[in-house]
């Protein structure tokens, strides 16, 4: 850019950026745009340094919206732009360091004016900045006509195409790496206008062109690109987070003599300050930018059947590579094939993050080939021990990561095979379980034991019925398949039902004395029968939840009674539970079963007279257990949840994705102007 500048103060007074941001029209031919574009700078990989750099130019930005409709200033930009991005293929090749530089530096620019106009311009007005052409000989400016959102030959829909081919054909590489990831920030900075304006996506012209415009054509290519770079997890290349390059394979070294800028002494205080958590996160930068764009992709336009999402249908669709005929041509247009192995593999190492666990319950719910895969992996555990660590850590995680936890359990539930392999596999030395130490226990069992502590975390803080339903339903789906259970597990689930028996007496008492207070209370009728109302409607989801969990105690005796006699110890040492359910109508069909084995193993206990030893009380269960006929419990039908995604997901899951980019794509997003959501003081998403 000629001049350097000091100091992130100065960018403002920049002659190459007052000269863009002017009312002067710049021929796309001029060689101003080879100066401008010949700049370095230590690139923003954090949304901290972003928010400077943002901050600095703001002005800039500002300007050049004022005076584009009279210069078409971004159209000769983009027109740079695309002759720079038409080669660039063949430039990766040969390794054309200085045109990748150039056409990288170009898209920055381009992606920081579009921030601006997103987050400030409605989308006609948008659309307005990008068709404004240059004005003609006699002075005399020639704005496009505002085009119709769908009109094919618009300069954003050639922009947005010309970046996913860049993506799909230009390969990563260690100098194409940053071009690659400005290119994602691009296109996650055009679609983040959904958090600015209210109206569905399908109404957004951004959306329209690549769902329905020539970009479509490329989305089984573009989605087998990005899982390729999520499933790379390729780290930054130093040079990111260096001012310099040993090895001088990058732009930066390549280029240094040309490099005379603004920005060449800009770093944004990256260089000089040690490696934070945020920067290690940000080493695998464009996986993760990748896995941002599929969620976002994969998430909008899947409601409105007249903009069909083929991204979404690309997503859901593709096939192992390596199994048997996997070569053969297939009939389905957007089927691709990937390594399943490798998608398994690293969906396990990555799912502490919030946007693998949602890629993952996509999968799983929409990729019948991806979830008849995991479930017939062998080692499931690979999968099952970080989720089980994200309900485990409930106060450190999102609502929304505990809920995709739940569910993808929930739907692992209801496969048969994998609620009896995590029982026959066995997990040592559980370091991340602190209630006690866990020297070997069942994967079931450890499955169970964070379950029911969920469960008892979200009675005592978040009292959400919604999440105590979720889990369970998913215990009720493993119920007839618990086996070897050992004590601690048993304890925990008929401890369970003790503290919901304690709330249940506590809650019957409030109810009774609030209607004895009534008599004499000085509140309105209004405000005791809404007292009681409440009052009633805990009791009526209380009272669900215990019938469930005797419903699962139930299912286990009932189907597999002989492979766990930890579970009838415990129930026969806190019997006097039960007493008071008896006489109740919603349980006492279920207590009756229970009565039947409590009675039939108290009376082999008494043959052992007094004080028997616990090493002879579970002796006398085991072989009890063998002897005891199933025939003398009532039948009840087989408990069986299946989970169902909402009528109208995108409500949900829109948010959420983007309140993924906002905290993780390590771009800054002005929350002040967001209306998609809202940021409470924890971080908190809360939908608008």
């Amino acid at each position: 850019m000629g001049a350097t500048s000091s100091s992130l103060s100065e960018l403002p007074s920049n002659e190459y950026l007052k000269r863009l941001s002017s009312q002067e029209a710049i021929d796309p031919m001029d060689p101003f745009w080879n100066q401008l574009l010949s700049f370095s700078f230590q690139i923003p990989v954090n949304s901290s340094d972003a928010r400077l750099l943002e901050e600095s130019t703001a002005v800039v930005a500002r300007n050049f919206a004022l005076n584009n409709c009279h210069t078409g200033n971004l159209r000769s930009l983009i027109y740079n732009f695309l002759i720079r991005a038409s080669e660039l293929k063949a430039s990766a090749q040969c390794e054309d360091n200085i045109f990748i530089w150039q056409t990288y530096n170009a898209l920055f620019i381009i992606r920081s004016l579009c921030k601006y106009f997103v987050e400030h311009l409605s989308e006609e007005l948008l659309l307005h900045q990008f068709d404004c052409l240059p004005p003609e000989s006699d002075g005399i400016c020639k704005d496009l006509t505002l085009l119709d959102t769908a009109e094919i030959g618009s300069q954003v829909e050639e922009f947005i195409n010309a970046l996913v081919e860049l993506i799909v054909d230009v390969p990563v590489l260690n100098f194409t790496y940053a071009l690659h990831l400005e290119t994602l920030n691009t296109l996650l900075v055009l679609l983040s206008i959904q958090m600015f304006h209210t109206q569905p996506a399908s109404q957004f012209a951004v959306y329209r062109i690549l769902m329905q415009g020539k970009c479509a054509i490329h989305a089984p290519f573009l989605i087998k690109a990005l899982m390729w770079n999520y499933l790379n997890q390729e780290k930054c290349p130093p040079e990111l987070y260096k001012g310099h390059s040993e090895d001088g394979s990058f732009i930066y070294n390549a280029t240094a003599a040309l490099a005379s800028s603004l920005w060449s002494v800009v770093t944004l205080g990256m260089a000089s300050k040690g490696k934070k958590p945020e920067d290690e996160q940000s080493e695998t930068l464009l996986a993760n930018q990748s896995l941002l764009f599929i969620l976002v992709l994969a998430n909008h336009c899947t409601c409105d059947k007249s903009v069909p999402n083929p991204y979404r249908q690309a997503l859901f669709s593709f096939t192992d590579s390596q199994e048997p005929g996997a070569h053969a041509p297939t009939h389905i247009a957007s089927t691709f094939k990937l390594d399943m192995s490798k998608v398994y593999n690293v969906l396990c190492q990555t799912l502490h993050d919030d946007q693998t666990t949602l890629l993952l319950y996509l999968l799983l719910h929409q990729n019948a080939n991806m979830k008849a895969f995991i479930l017939s992996r062998t080692n499931i555990d690979m999968l099952v021990m970080p989720l089980l660590q994200i309900l485990y850590h409930t106060q450190e995680k999102s609502s929304h990561h505990i809920y995709m936890g739940l569910i993808i359990l929930l739907v692992l539930s209801e496969d048969e095979v994998f609620n009896k392999a995590v029982h026959e596999i066995t997990v040592k030395n559980v370091q991340w379980y602190k209630e006690r130490q866990l020297s070997e226990v069942t994967l079931g069992g450890l499955l169970i034991l964070v379950v029911i502590r969920t469960i008892q975390y979200n009675m005592t803080r978040m009292r959400d019925k919604y999440l105590h339903t979720n889990c369970l339903a998913a215990l009720a789906n493993m119920s007839s398949q618990f086996t070897n259970l050992n004590l601690f597990v048993a304890q925990k689930i008929i401890n369970l039902f003790s503290q919901l028996c304690k709330r249940h007496l506590r809650l019957v008492d409030q109810i009774r004395e609030s209607a004895m207070n009534s008599q004499t209370s000085e509140h309105t009728d209004e405000q005791i029968d809404n007292e009681q109302q409440d009052y009633l409607q805990d009791l009526s989801v209380l009272e669900e939840v215990l019938r469930m969990v005797l419903e699962i105690i139930n299912s286990c005796l009932s189907s597999c009674l002989q492979h766990n006699p930890h579970l009838i110890y415990s129930l026969l040492y806190q019997r006097s539970l039960f007493t008071a359910f008896r006489g109740h109508p919603t349980f006492q069909d279920i207590i009756q079963n229970v009565d039947t084995v409590l009675a039939y193993f108290s009376a082999r206990l008494e043959h052992l007279g007094a004080n028997p030893s616990p090493s002879q009380v579970l002796q006398t269960i085991k072989e009890g257990s063998m002897a005891f006929k199933k025939e003398k419990l009532k039948k009840f039908p087989e408990l069986k949840f299946k989970y169902v995604e909402e009528e109208s997901p995108e409500e949900f899951f829109i948010p959420y994705v983007w309140s993924l980019v906002y905290h993780s794509s390590r771009l800054y997003f002005n929350a002040s102007r967001i209306l998609l959501f809202s940021l409470n003081s924890d971080s908190e998403v809360k939908h608008v």
